[in-house]
Formats: C-alpha cells, structure tokens, sequence
C-alpha cells in the first residue's frame, strides 16, 4: 500500500475541499464537452454492412431493434482468437445492467467483433453474458470505423487510430461507436470514440488511486473467469474477546 500523510481531521477537510473545487471544475468542462458532443454534424452510412447473429443475417438499420439510437462496442475479438481482448471483457461485464436503462431511453446496445458468430457465441456462453453481439466477419464495417487494421497497414509501423497517427500497431483496438436513425430509415455516424475514451463505458474503472506504472494500462484486469481466488479478510475480534498467539 502507498504510503500517505496522517493528518488531523480539520487539515484532512481543507485538503478535501481544494479537492472538491478542482472537481467541481472537471464536472462544468465534462457537461461543456457533453454539450459539444451532442452538437457533432452527423455522417450518413451509405454502405450496407451486413451481420451475422445468432438470429440469422441483420444490416446495421436492423441492430436498431426498433429504436432510433444504436450504441455498438467495438470488441476486440479477431478471428481465430482463443478469447477475447481482456479490457474489452472489462467493459463488456458492465453491459447487460445497462441495457433495458439504454432501451427506455430509445437507445439498443450491441457488441460486434470481426470473429465468426461460432468463435463470438463460445467466448459468451464462457463469460455468461446476455447482451447482444454480432459478427462483422467478411465486412468492412470494424476497418471503416477504425478499430481494426491490415497487414499493409501494420506493416508501416504505425496506425491511424484515434483520430491521428498511433504508434502501438496491432491488428484490433478498442472503440464505441454511435448511430441514430432517422423516420425514414437513413443510418447516421454520430459518435466514436477510442483509447482512453472508451473508459466512459466502464463505471467500476477510474483512474485514481493506484493507478500508476503497469496498472494504469489496465494490466490488473483478467477476464472475469480468471481472477485468483480472493483470500477471505481476517475477522476483527469482537469486542471484549481474548486474542491468542
């Protein structure tokens, strides 16, 4: 554990409200940015990016599920993957709570991978979840969108990823992409948003305490399967017990 100052109650609270002001001010610049978020020019989807689910063959308008706001999670799960990324299996736990609060207000929720529906439905049924996800496999829609990368790509030593040149090649990276839908059926781009903004999705991870070196790239998370058990907290002796040695 990181060693911390002991400090007296009265000097604790004047720490905590200089806290308090710097956090105050992130809470106004996050509803300015939420605000110019809400402003972005829309992009209409012209291609007609076709899925595989478990439901059969769906285009992106169908994803919709009868709403006019589709929210996907670009999960990095490329095919022929023994399992999928493990922070995108962080932000996926978080999923299936969301999605009937998503539904009542005009918003479906999905996850789409370049794997083949079979390798999507395995690693799933393994994690448990319940939350829609679909096969892009064959598609352009994740290379479009900007979280998958070819060969000749890669082999440049770098990427364009996150709106600007990346120097950590791979073949998948993490996103969350919005679309909306218009009365007539037209798809619109709205919203993407990579790296470090995908945290939003992911309410149980903030950045704070110990969050430096190794673990401030996540490196703690498993897949939820995959945790060492936890060693149970000693009890505290009740009061008025003797300890023996």
């Amino acid at each position: 554990m990181t060693t911390h100052t002991i400090v007296t109650r009265q000097k604790w609270l004047e720490a905590r409200l200089d806290l308090l002001a710097a956090e105050k001010d992130l809470t106004r610049r996050s509803d300015e940015v939420a605000r110019l978020r809400r402003q972005l020019p829309w992009v209409r989807v012209e291609k007609n990016y076709v899925f595989e689910g478990p439901d059969g063959r769906e285009t992106l308008a169908d994803l919709f599920d009868g709403r006019s706001q589709l929210i996907v999670q670009q999960f990095m799960l490329a095919p022929g993957w023994e399992q999928g990324c493990k922070s995108c299996s962080f932000m996926a736990d978080h999923t299936d709570g969301m999605t009937v609060h998503l539904a009542h207000r005009d918003a479906t929720m999905v996850a789409i991978s370049r794997a083949p529906i079979a390798e999507i439905e395995r690693f799933r049924r393994r994690m448990g979840w319940q939350f829609k996800w679909v096969s892009s496999y064959g598609t352009d829609f994740n290379y479009d969108f900007g979280v998958s990368f070819t060969p000749e790509e890669r082999a440049k030593g770098k990427i364009d990823y996150n709106f600007g040149d990346w120097p950590l090649v791979g073949e998948e990276w993490p996103g969350v992409s919005v679309f909306a839908k218009d009365d007539t059926g037209n798809v619109f781009h709205t919203y993407s948003t990579y790296g470090r903004g995908v945290e939003v999705m992911m309410g149980t991870y903030r950045r704070g305490r110990d969050e430096t070196g190794e673990a401030a790239r996540m490196g703690w998370v498993r897949h939820h399967d995959r945790y060492e058990p936890e060693t149970p907290a000693k009890a505290a002796p009740a009061p008025g017990s003797s300890v023996r040695a």
